[in-house]
């Protein structure tokens, strides 16, 4: 059985790389008993999806500011 360091590892893993099935389904068990690390996976898909809306609104900032953009 997987404990709750072996969880968040996989869980930053899934963010560079594609899991095994076996990682998967580890994972999906782990999260369904822990809610500790089910709060903890929802907090990292939350955190990189305003990471990359910031990102976004950066690029464009920055596209303004040299003029680029409004062609």
């Amino acid at each position: 059985m997987m404990n709750c360091k072996q969880a968040t590892e996989l869980m930053s893993q899934q963010m560079e790389r594609p899991l095994t099935l076996r990682e998967r389904m580890s994972l999906r068990f782990h999260t369904m008993m822990c809610s500790g690390c089910s709060n903890f996976d929802d907090q990292m898909h939350d955190l990189r999806q305003i990471t990359r809306v910031y990102a976004k609104g950066r690029d464009k900032t920055k596209d303004e500011e040299t003029g680029r953009g409004s062609e």
